[in-house]
């Protein structure tokens, strides 16, 4: 299996990578096997039935919307997230669904579109989409959504593969150990040598303007939630905060101090992590870095980085999303990124310490240095359950994040201090993830059953 970083950054929308991006693609997926077998023409109804924990907490993550979404065409990184309300409302007043953008079918949203608690073997997020035509059924597939926007059939899992890319990298690795190895046998820096994997898709003036455009995607998204104000949708009355600690932050900036100062700059990464994830609880545009719920945090320590930093330049977002993207391949090959598979340490927990990763490469830090920040930033996030309340990607997602942020930058700054040797491998931290994951009552991982999700709520 070969993750390229554009598999773990991709631009989509939100409020969540695993119960919205990856609904709506696995929907276009099934779109174009219609196509491709010439049945679509002769598609008269569509089933949807929902399973585990995108049954449990698909309404407050809009997956619903998004897998509606997907059967009429749109995909996640192109669809502009303003049309989907309107579509979806247009669906509820005229019970028709435009399939592929343009075959009028019937659609009944209480009928065609069916909650089921029960999860599937393989995975908690499935889903199965049922065409049907005049007097049969035409096709039926059944689709895991793994976490971060990744999508696999019911054939692939079938043979227990994440992806089908069999690219040959010229340096694979599948574990920290590997891939510290790689880097001394070779003379490179994890950026280094994930540039050289990435060259086995594309050529570098393309990875470093596609990086470009991911980092671009991140600036928007932080503008975006920096400018909006109001309460967020879903019912809890969470009102955005970014916009109004920005303002406060603008006019304070030139206060003095060694406590001002520090506060200033954590201030900086909190605003930018809130208005992240404000802006993914109103599903607009994101990139899944590596998730919706945790895409907060790799953008904050960034911009904290270009902000602060002297001497910052595009040279280093590129080292810097690559060499988290190193980390993120290893969480996503060795346990898992998706919160309703481990909790919320595979999703806050990676992005904590992909973050950490990359501010320590583009600090200056030692390849082994690096492995200790991420190292940090996963163990201090081992355990974190993912209990939204009202399975909304709000609380205590938006806060986590910043918190997470600040942690992230606080490991780097401890591995720097040191020389890279630690107690704890990378390699342990991913395996206690997964094991703590498997060990995890499902209640605790986004299906808004246990923790705060039902405590927060007054009987």
């Amino acid at each position: 299996m070969a993750i390229s970083v554009f598999n773990l950054f991709k631009i989509g929308i939100g409020p969540s990578s695993s119960h919205t991006v990856g609904p709506m693609q696995a929907a276009h997926d099934f779109l174009q096997v219609l196509k491709l077998r010439e049945l679509i023409e002769r598609v008269t109804r569509v089933e949807v039935h929902l399973h585990g924990s995108l049954s449990a907490t698909g309404k407050g993550h809009g997956t619903d919307r998004a897998i509606i979404m997907g059967l009429m065409g749109e995909r996640p990184e192109l669809i502009d997230p303003a049309i989907v309300a309107p579509r979806i409302e247009e669906l509820l007043e005229s019970r028709t669904l435009l399939l592929d953008g343009r075959l009028a079918i019937p659609f009944q949203w209480n009928r065609d579109l069916q909650w089921q608690d029960e999860s599937l073997a393989y995975h908690p997020n499935a889903m199965t989409l049922v065409a049907h035509g005049d007097a049969e059924e035409l096709y039926r597939d059944t689709f895991y959504s793994v976490g971060g926007g990744f999508v696999i059939d019911a054939d692939q899992a079938a043979r227990g593969e994440l992806d089908r890319d069999t690219t040959v990298l010229p340096h694979d690795f599948n574990s920290a150990a590997e891939l510290m190895a790689l880097c001394r046998l070779h003379d490179l820096r994890i950026s280094e040598l994930m540039m050289e994997n990435e060259k086995a898709w594309r050529g570098e003036d393309e990875i470093r303007a596609g990086l470009q455009r991911i980092w671009e995607a991140m600036q928007a998204c932080v503008n975006q939630g920096l400018a909006a104000e109001g309460i967020l949708p879903g019912g809890l009355g969470v009102r955005r905060r970014a916009a109004t600690l920005h303002r406060r932050l603008q006019d304070s900036d030139g206060d003095h101090g060694l406590i001002a100062s520090t506060f200033s700059a954590m201030d900086w990464v909190n605003v930018f992590a809130l208005a992240v994830n404000e802006e993914n609880a109103a599903g607009g545009r994101m990139v899944t870095a590596p998730t919706n719920g945790a895409a907060g945090i790799i953008p904050a320590v960034l911009h904290y980085y270009m902000k602060f930093q002297p001497d910052a330049c595009e040279r280093h977002v590129v080292d810097f999303l690559l060499t988290a993207g190193a980390v993120g391949i290893l969480c996503k090959k060795n346990a898992s990124i998706s919160g309703a598979e481990v909790g919320c340490q595979g999703e806050v927990g990676s992005a904590c310490a992909m973050a950490a990763a990359g501010l320590t490469e583009v600090m200056g830090g030692t390849v082994e240095q690096v492995e200790n920040a991420a190292e940090i930033g996963l163990e201090h996030n081992l355990g974190l359950t993912c209990d939204p309340v009202g399975g909304l990607v709000q609380v205590p997602c938006i806060e986590r994040n910043a918190i997470a942020s600040v942690k992230a930058i606080n490991a780097a700054q401890m591995a720097l201090g040191g020389d890279g040797e630690h107690f704890i491998s990378l390699d342990k931290a991913i395996r206690t993830m997964r094991d703590t994951g498997a060990d995890m009552q499902d209640k605790y991982k986004e299906t808004s059953r246990g923790g705060l999700a039902v405590n927060a709520i007054e009987c």
